[in-house]
């Protein structure tokens, strides 16, 4: 699935979290209980608040671990993108087309399902010593919203036992629920349920024609067109028209 022209923030944005559903008192308890399994567990956790579209936290075990800055750990909110900053250029890139390919899977989901998997990623990670060295990440939802929606991810990281060099990033998804794992290329495409009419009535759109006139170009009624539009941005698991052209653009539906 091509996705170079959607970011991964775009991506989260699509949620449309609302500040009035969020409760950071919750964040608070989390983060107090993160502080205290960092003590006893050798894993990197760090969370990201995909409200705000950063970073919020990253355990000490960056620092023993992989070496890192401490102050820029602690204060890991305002510093960016640190983290990614360290991993592997080639790497990098490969991670943010998976993770934008994958969100696309989750948001195309039921909302009641869209919570119950964990995305594992292996790739490289610079140390104190200047050297990449192969990691593994597993990231999921930590916490949602009031309406059920992914607030809080966690990852938690470790250095990979598996040290052979080789250039690709490796990805596999669990179902926490059944426990099946599976590739995220074998994963559907966005378009693979919409109907003829649906990809008809998206062309149709892509040229610019308001519902009245793609009625009367199918012979049909308004009501029908519209429904027709509620169920393709549905599936495309989109909010708008603009999204919907886009995204059919990249899985090769529309010109």
């Amino acid at each position: 699935m091509k996705s170079a022209n959607i970011t991964r923030e775009e991506m989260w944005a699509k949620q449309c979290l609302s500040a009035t559903d969020i409760d950071y008192a919750i964040w608070e308890r989390d983060k107090s209980m993160l502080h205290q399994l960092s003590k006893i567990s050798h894993s990197c956790a760090f969370v990201v608040d995909v409200y705000k579209c950063n970073y919020t936290y990253a355990s000490s075990n960056f620092v023993d671990l992989l070496g890192y800055d401490s102050h820029k750990i602690e204060t890991l909110e305002r510093q960016g993108d640190y983290l990614e900053s360290r991993i592997h250029p080639d790497d990098r890139a490969q991670l943010a087309t998976l993770q934008v390919t994958l969100a696309q899977f989750i948001y195309n989901l039921p909302l009641e399902q869209r919570n119950d998997y964990s995305n594992i990623y292996s790739f490289r990670m610079l140390n104190a010593r200047q050297q990449y060295i192969r990691v593994t990440s597993r990231h999921q939802v930590l916490e949602q919203d009031r309406n059920g929606k992914a607030w809080l991810i966690i990852g938690n990281m470790d250095i990979s036992p598996n040290q052979k060099y080789f250039e690709t990033v490796e990805c596999a998804v669990l179902n926490l629920k059944n426990g099946e794992i599976f590739s995220p290329s074998l994963l559907p495409l966005p378009s693979a349920n919409l109907t003829n009419r649906e990809i008809e009535i998206l062309r149709l759109i892509q040229k610019g024609l308001l519902s009245k006139e793609i009625a009367d170009k199918l012979c049909i009624s308004i009501h029908t067109v519209n429904i027709h539009r509620q169920n393709l941005l549905r599936k495309l698991g989109v909010q708008n028209s603009i999204e919907a052209i886009r995204l059919g653009q990249e899985v090769g539906l529309l010109s």
